[in-house]
């Protein structure tokens, strides 16, 4: 490739142990929500509920679906499903009768709880790939 740029090896490295890194954390998260009774689509809904960044624990589809990065309709319909299998609830808002706010049930912060508490090395792995690739 003749007058091509070229990626620097030592960079290349870092950027391939960082992505091998994050796929193993993706994939751990998957098995470990599974095994705490979570599909990972509803791991991630609960801590995105649970980690709003208001610190109020609860928010709305809308807020969800910018967060997540889904269409509100698909929120929407995994926000039921989570519960129906009793993970959340909807409270209204106090201020305005559209919006509901959903929050976690017992259930759902007990799930959460364990999966988010054996993801603890995992996070801390990557972490580490972070700051290697920062360096």
């Amino acid at each position: 490739m003749a007058g091509a740029e070229r990626v620097e090896a030592a960079a290349a490295i870092k950027v391939a142990a960082f992505r091998a890194s994050l796929r193993s954390f993706l994939r751990q998260s998957e098995r470990v929500a599974r095994e705490s009774g979570l599909t990972p689509q509803r791991y991630m809904l609960l801590l995105m509920i649970k980690g709003a960044p208001d610190a109020s624990e609860r928010s709305t589809v809308t807020e969800l679906a910018e967060r997540l990065e889904l269409g509100q309709s698909t929120v929407t319909e995994l926000a039921g499903r989570a519960e129906d299998a009793g993970l959340i609830v909807r409270e209204p808002s106090e201020n305005d009768g559209r919006v509901a706010h959903l929050a976690l049930t017992d259930e759902g912060e007990k799930r959460l709880a364990l999966a988010f508490r054996t993801l603890a090395v995992e996070r801390a792995a990557l972490r580490e790939a972070i700051l290697e690739l920062a360096t």
